[in-house]
Parts: C-alpha cells; structure tokens; sequence
C-alpha cells in the first residue's frame, strides 16, 4: 500500500497535481485553504462563494500567497487553471462544469446547495467531498448512491463529524468497555 503523501508527492514531480474546487468560503472552507497551498500535489483551482469578498478575506487571511491568486475576481475557472493561479467565482455551477476540475469540496453548511452541488457533480464526472453535515444527513445515502452510479467518489471528510463517527461505528473493537 503507497500511502497518500507519497501519491501526493508522485503527482506534484508529474507537474499533474489534484485540481482542487471549493464551495464556501466560510471557517471550515478558511482551514482547508490555509493548507492547500503547503500540500504538495494539491492545488486549490478555484473557491466558489456567494461573496467574492469572503473568498478574498479567507485567502488573505489564511496566508495564501497573493501571487497565486487572482484578487480581481474576474477570470474565468477554465482561464485560472490554464494560468496556474486560483480563481473566484460566485456560479458553482461553473466551477463543477470547468474542465480540469478534479475533485469538489462541499462546505457551504446548507443542505439545499449541498444536494444541488453533489447532484451536479455527478452529472458532471466530478469527485465529492461533503463536509455539509446538513446536507449529508437529509441525503447522503442517495448522494452516495447517485456518485456511484455516475461512476465518481462521493466521500466524507475525515475530522469532520460524520466521517468521525463513521470510524467509531466500523470500528466498534475501539468502543468496548469492560466493568
């Protein structure tokens, strides 16, 4: 078995590294993007948020580096990825249908746009990642069952509450008390 810091390591020699999409921009959105940009092999590609503000403070304040970035807003998903630096839009649907993208997290927190995004990136051909418990609680099974028949992953986050107790449940040798 190769662990993922090496496969994270082969992509980034390959100059093919994971074209990341993020929707949402808010707390858990602002922790991922602090460490896209120190993983190698990873790329954030592009945040979409309702606000272009919100996707512009969290890279700012995360550290991202600016010449990685494009501040103004104004270029196109599939134009930011030609150029190498991370866009900002507020169309999701723009950054699922962007050629390239390889994989979609969803952070939004609401289960409405989660169900729409996840939905999309199975029509899409795009790999999902829901960190939206809302959305994953009302829907989840269906959405799994949609990825696959699309023939994508459709995952959790580890650290993220529901993936968390999905290792409690599978993993119920961890859990055994004795009197």
């Amino acid at each position: 078995m190769t662990s993922l810091s090496t496969k994270l390591a082969a992509r980034e020699s390959a100059g093919n590294p994971i074209q990341v999409g993020i929707i949402g921009a808010g707390k858990f959105g602002s922790m991922f993007i602090s460490q896209a940009h120190r993983t190698p092999g990873l790329r954030l590609a592009a945040i979409a948020d309702l606000s272009k503000d919100r996707a512009l403070t969290a890279l700012r304040r995360t550290g991202y580096p600016q010449d990685r970035f494009d501040d103004t807003a104004s270029v196109s998903v599939a134009d930011g990825l030609k150029a190498g630096k991370t866009t900002i839009t507020m169309d999701s649907t723009e950054l699922i249908a962007a050629p390239g993208i390889d994989v979609i997290l969803e952070v939004t927190g609401s289960p409405a746009a989660g169900i729409k995004h996840a939905l999309l990136c199975c029509e899409h051909k795009k790999h999902i990642v829901m960190i939206n418990v809302e959305a994953d609680v009302l829907a989840g099974p269906l959405l799994a069952k949609k990825a696959e028949e699309a023939g994508i992953v459709y995952s959790m986050a580890y650290g993220d509450q529901p993936a968390l107790m999905s290792v409690v449940s599978t993993r119920k040798d961890l859990t055994v008390f004795s009197a």
